[in-house]
Formats: structure tokens, C-alpha cells, sequence
């Protein structure tokens, strides 16, 4: 600046009247968590500068919605979690085959201590049901064997005719095909056939803990003893189920109540059952009716149509009965499709499921990712199991539905 003429110096007094009130932030303490996402806490204080000197006042004479955090997130590292496990279990029999179980945690890496199982839901898990076997059983003793229970006394056939054809004409109304009046299966006793619905209510069988499969059909909860009994509803993929409750003695004031659920809806309900169908949306539904008195129970009618919207992919699977193999879906490399595939198992309410691998390869060890693997889903809980590479196992399901998803 030489060239230039230098302005004279000189001092101006400026103001002196006190800056006006402003939030002050100390440095942020340690974090709360070693590793993963914790919290530093800060000191914020409200100060004012006053003839150069910095004067604490009351937090009210800040602006409130310019106040720092007093708390701050912070993560020093990220944490490593994995599965645990306890010990296995004794077997579950004293001979011959069985099972064994053990319980899984999810673990933090760095504290050695039990988080919660979400941490590790990206990581895989080993079996925590697996076969055993402790040896041969004792041949039972000749003459000591049961031979099955004997049949009870049953009403003779005409009457249980009658009681077939009454009950046909209560529903003659309704258009029914014949399938829908359950007459679908006969015993013969005696040289005379028996109907088995009727059969069923002598002995006590009933239809609690049934699947039925017909494309339609009358189904009669009343005159079941108290508590809970549960049907199950199914049809092939395509099809979805519409219900409509044709009677209903249920209880509502003493907390009897029937429910209806499926993998897309959940209804339950007591008053003016009948004013409505209720539709599934899907091809499967279950039919769970509680009740405190004897006796008390809903009557209803179903059937089945195309689906109006489309719930599954083109690779899906549906399976019913009552033992099966399955076999992934195996993709071309230049028809790749972004969907995953899976495999739907319904049985009876009163069944459950265990599946077995026979076989399984889902590349080498040196070419594993996380998204390729199985998923195996308990329906009753929503608990998964995913497994990767050639790990066989052996899962067993709580309820009488389950899912299979096979990954890339």
C-alpha cells in the first residue's frame, strides 16, 4: 500500500449499551455408549455481555427456539453383534428319534452382553432345532399292545339320515351345491353308510381343527363344547375366500366372539355377524370361535372366487397337504427378476409343521452375501429363521401355518 496516501488514525466511540442476551455451549462431555450410536451432554447457559465482561442470566430472557441441544448423538465406533446360543437340550425322548433345542441371543461383541435380537437381524443364524436320536425302543411285550380305541355306540344310520335330510331342508334356500351340505365322505357300518359329519358329532370329533379345501361349503361351529375351536379355509393361489355367517348364538355380553384372519386381513367380532360377508383377500383364511356356554357357536357358509387383485408372485407356491418336498425356484441368468419367491404351508389347525433339508447349496463360501439365503417364517409368531450356504437344519413350526422365501 505504499504508493497510497495513508489515512489519518484515529478512535471513534462506539456503543457501550449491553449486547443482547445469547446462548452459550461448553464442549460436549464423554459419550454415553463405547460403541454404536450414544449421548454427550453439553451445558447451555444463557449469558449477556455486559461492559466487556459475560454476565449469566435466566434461561426465560434467551430466545427459546434458538436453544442448543442439551444432549447430542455420538458414536465413538460401530459395534460387532452375533448370534449366541445356550447349550442344546437333552432329547426329547428316551428312544428311539427326537429332537433338540437351544435358546439364541443376539450379542454385543464388544461388552459381551445380550441386546436386543433386532441388532443382529442382518446376520445369520445357526439351527436351534436339530435332530437326535438315543437309541433302538424295548419291543413291546406280545398281548400288552393297545390296539386303538374302541369305537363309541353310534345313533343308527336312518337316524342320522334324517338328521342329514332336515338339515338340508333348513338350508334349501340357500342354492347350495351339494358339496356345501357336509355330506362329502361316508363310512360304511354294518353295510350301511354313515355319514362321517354326523358320525363326527357322536364321537366328539367334530369339525374344530379342520381344513376344509372344497371350492365351497357349509361350515357348523354350534354345539361344540366351551372354548376355543378353530377351522382353517383354503384354496389354490388365485383364489380368494368371501365368508358369510348365515346364524350366530354366540354370547356377546359374556365375552364370546369369533375372529377371522388371513395373511392380509384381521376381523374380529359378535353383534350383526351376519349383516356383512367378510372377505379374505387371499386364498386362505382362519376361522377361531370362542365360547363360555355349550352349545353357542356361529353356522357359516363360504366359497371362492378369482382374486380381484393379484397378492402373489408368479413364482409362488402352495402347499396343503399333509407331507411334500420342496425345491427353490431356479432362475436363468439373462431372465432375472427382482421378486422373491415363496412357498405358502397350511395344514389343519390342530397340525403343525416340520421341514427338513435334504439338500442345499446356495454358492461357495467365498461367494456368500446377505442376500442370498432361505427364510423360513413362523406364521403364529412372525419369528424368522434365515439360513445361508450349505447348512442344513431342521425347523419345526408353533402353528399350523408357515413361510418359505428363497432369496436372489
Amino acid at each position: 500500500c505504499h504508493p497510497v496516501p495513508k489515512p489519518e488514525s484515529r478512535m471513534e466511540v462506539c456503543d457501550l449499551s449491553p449486547c443482547p442476551p445469547r446462548w452459550k455451549v461448553t464442549p460436549a462431555g464423554p459419550c454415553s455408549s463405547s460403541c454404536g450410536l450414544g449421548l454427550a451432554v453439553q451445558l447451555v447457559t444463557c449469558v449477556q455481555i455486559h461492559q466487556g465482561k459475560e454476565v449469566l442470566l435466566e434461561e426465560r430472557l434467551c430466545p427459546v427456539a434458538e436453544k442448543p441441544l442439551a444432549s447430542i448423538p455420538c458414536v465413538i465406533r460401530m459395534c460387532s453383534y452375533e448370534w449366541s446360543f445356550s447349550e442344546w437340550s437333552e432329547c426329547s425322548t428316551s428312544c428311539g428319534n427326537g429332537i433338540q433345542t437351544r435358546q439364541d441371543f443376539c450379542l454385543n461383541l464388544l461388552t459381551r452382553k445380550h441386546v436386543k435380537p433386532i441388532f443382529c437381524r442382518h446376520f445369520p443364524k445357526a439351527i436351534v432345532v436339530r435332530g437326535c436320536s438315543t437309541g433302538p425302543c424295548p419291543e413291546p411285550v406280545a398281548g400288552t399292545g393297545s390296539h386303538g380305541a374302541q369305537l363309541q355306540t353310534v345313533t343308527p344310520a336312518t337316524h342320522l339320515t334324517t338328521a342329514v335330510a332336515a338339515k338340508e331342508t333348513r338350508y334349501k334356500d340357500l342354492d347350495l351345491l351339494p358339496s356345501a351340505v357336509p355330506r362329502e365322505q361316508t363310512k360304511t357300518r354294518g353295510g350301511e353308510e354313515v355319514e362321517i359329519g354326523a358320525y363326527c358329532v357322536q364321537l366328539g370329533c367334530g369339525v374344530c381343527g379342520k381344513l376344509f379345501l372344497n371350492a365351497s361349503g357349509l361350515i357348523n361351529m354350534t354345539g361344540v363344547e366351551s372354548g376355543d375351536c378353530t377351522v382353517a379355509i383354503g384354496r389354490p393361489l388365485r383364489e380368494e375366500i368371501t365368508v358369510h355367517i348365515l346364524e350366530s348364538s354366540l354370547n356377546c355380553s359374556a365375552g364370546e366372539v369369533v375372529l377371522f384372519s388371513g395373511r392380509m386381513m384381521w376381523r374380529t367380532g359378535c353383534r350383526n355377524l351376519t349383516l356383512s360377508p367378510i372377505n379374505s383377500r387371499t386364498n386362505t383364511l382362519i376361522v377361531k370361535q370362542r365360547v363360555l356356554l355349550p352349545g353357542n357357536g356361529v353356522v357359516l357358509h363360504y366359497n371362492s372366487r378369482t382374486a380381484t387383485k393379484k397378492y402373489y408372485q408368479d413364482c409362488d407356491k402352495q402347499l396343503f397337504g399333509p407331507q411334500g418336498e420342496i425345491v427353490n425356484p431356479v432362475r436363468l441368468p439373462d431372465r432375472r427378476q427382482e421378486v422373491v419367491c415363496r412357498t405358502f404351508i397350511n395344514m389343519a389347525p390342530r397340525h403343525r409343521i416340520a421341514i427338513r433339508t435334504l439338500y442345499v447349496d446356495l454358492g461357495n463360501e467365498s461367494n456368500q452375501t446377505h442376500f442370498n439365503y432361505i427364510l423360513v417364517r413362523d406364521v403364529s409368531t412372525m419369528k424368522t429363521m434365515v439360513f445361508h450356504g450349505k447348512q442344513q437344519f431342521v425347523w419345526q413350526s408353533t402353528g399350523s401355518q408357515a413361510e418359505i422365501e428363497f432369496h436372489e
